[in-house]
């Protein structure tokens, strides 16, 4: 309904809506050409045309606040009573230009609110779980095993993630099918946000990212939601809690096991405004992103999604059928709301709160296991995200007619892998880490332009894919330790 919605209140790409210092904003509609006059010499600085509505707006971000203000916008349009006539208007002092919002963008705060609300539990629920969860493990060993057990799943999964999408971009070859004419407007487009994109970027440093595990401040840490940070520390407090005195302990025990409950608790409120909040969400990106861009970049879309497709159904529904010996149907039935909060938040972390409860209610992952293995994966355990840095990079390389030998993709292979451990559980962060994958085997950065436009509708769908490779491996690791209790 969310995706009927918007595209019956899609955005018109031949509307803008100018706001000028000190008046109310107006609308243009269907213009000819959009030129950006410098008044002092009368020079065209830039010019548009009518299908230009993506680069206007990219335009006149990038122009600096001053310039905002010096240029006059003029826009030539043909009035639809006298064809042939043209109207001429001009804007001076423009402080903002945006498209004109239709009904879904509109009620995207509902969704907005929704997802907030997810996230503001999110971090008070690991931390009281993990607590208890660490201090019910009892000693180390059984800490280590179930550590050990987890990071090796993650592995497998993420690896094999990454050689699907290597091998179906390698088969399928979505950069050679991509016209020149689409290729150049798309990097016209979308360019000017890629600088930024790259200037914000970090090199990848496995042992940095180690040592950061270890925080210097926990309240620190809890303030930033430093997921790793607040794991360790809860790790650490509950594990040393099994080392006091019983009478010492308990009471900490109890307020923490209690705060969980009351966390779990606050979901199940929060998740009453589960219809509401996707749909809203759902009917304002489809409404803002429209259809045209999609059709653009068909195979590139196609190939990552069946690639998502293999891994959600078969290597996951394979592996919990094989491992944790469970239906992958009721698997997957189980975390039905989780894949839908997924879709519609892209964020791992929005939808660890709601990942945690349908593992306790309708998988039977005890709570020891759910608040141990689910935080860490929704850090380091990015199925969907990795096979995207994979498909993306050799899609680029594709387009600009590099040849990537076995030996640049195995290096693609264990970039991404180690990539995603570092990738935050956060909407769009993908992007950021896949300027590392495409820097280890020298494909230029400027190819992500190509992909950008597209990048919203996809992270969507690869973050189903992480956060049921998180449930999966926790179900599969509580069969295991024989605690995964019928339901």
């Amino acid at each position: 309904m969310g995706a009927v919605f918007g595209l019956i209140f899609s955005v018109n790409k031949y509307e803008l809506e100018i706001t000028s210092k000190g008046k109310p904003s107006e609308v243009v509609k269907y213009w000819d050409s959009i030129e950006f006059v410098d008044p002092a010499s009368s020079v065209v600085v830039k010019s548009f045309k009518s299908e230009d509505q993506l680069k206007i707006l990219n335009y006149f971000q990038n122009l600096s606040k001053e310039l905002k203000e010096k240029l006059v916008i003029v826009v030539h349009t043909k009035k639809p009573s006298e064809v042939g006539k043209q109207e001429t208007r001009y804007f001076e002092k423009v402080q903002k230009i945006e498209k004109v919002k239709t009904i879904p963008l509109y009620i995207k705060p509902i969704g907005t609110i929704f997802i907030r609300l997810l996230m503001f539990i999110a971090i008070p629920l690991v931390l009281s779980s993990l607590i208890v969860g660490a201090s019910s493990l009892g000693d180390l060993k059984k800490v280590g095993r179930i550590g050990l057990k987890m990071l090796l799943f993650y592995c497998i999964t993420i690896a094999i993630a990454i050689t699907i999408g290597l091998f179906l971009t390698n088969t399928i070859e979505p950069g050679k099918r991509l016209s020149d004419d689409a290729k150049e407007k798309l990097m016209v487009e979308f360019a000017p946000n890629v600088q930024a994109r790259i200037q914000e970027t970090v090199e990848l440093n496995v042992i940095n990212t180690i040592v950061n595990i270890v925080p210097t401040n926990p309240i620190y840490a809890l303030a930033n939601s430093e997921m790793l940070q607040i794991v360790f520390f809860a790790l650490i407090v509950g594990i040393t809690l099994t080392a006091i005195r019983k009478e010492k302990s308990e009471p900490v025990i109890k307020f923490f096991d209690g705060f969980s409950d009351l966390m779990i608790k606050m979901v199940d409120y929060i998740m009453k405004l589960a219809p509401y909040g996707v749909f809203a969400l759902i009917a304002a990106t489809i409404s803002e992103f429209g259809f045209d861009i999609l059709q653009t970049l068909f195979w590139y879309a196609a190939t990552l999604l069946i690639g998502l497709i293999i891994q959600q159904f078969f290597v996951l529904g394979a592996f919990v059928k094989v491992f944790a010996r469970m239906n992958p149907l009721k698997f997957f039935r189980g975390i039905r709301e989780v894949m839908l909060i997924a879709f519609s938040s892209s964020s791992s972390a929005a939808t660890l709160p709601v990942n945690i409860e349908s593992c306790e209610l309708n998988l039977g992952v005890p709570k020891n296991i759910t608040s141990f293995v689910l935080p860490l994966g929704a850090t380091i355990n990015m199925n969907g995200t990795s096979m995207y840095q994979a498909v993306a990079a050799v899609f680029i390389a594709q387009v600009y007619g590099l040849e990537l030998h076995i030996s640049e993709q195995l290096i693609i292979l264990l970039t991404a892998l180690l990539a995603s451990i570092g990738t935050a559980p956060v909407p769009g962060v993908g992007i950021i880490m896949l300027i590392i994958v495409l820097r280890s085997v020298n494909i230029p950065e400027e190819g992500i332009a190509l992909i950008l436009g597209i990048d919203r509708f996809l992270d969507m769908c690869r973050t189903v894919v992480n956060v049921s490779g998180d449930a999966a491996v926790a179900t599969i690791v509580a069969k295991s330790e024989g605690v995964l209790e019928k339901r």
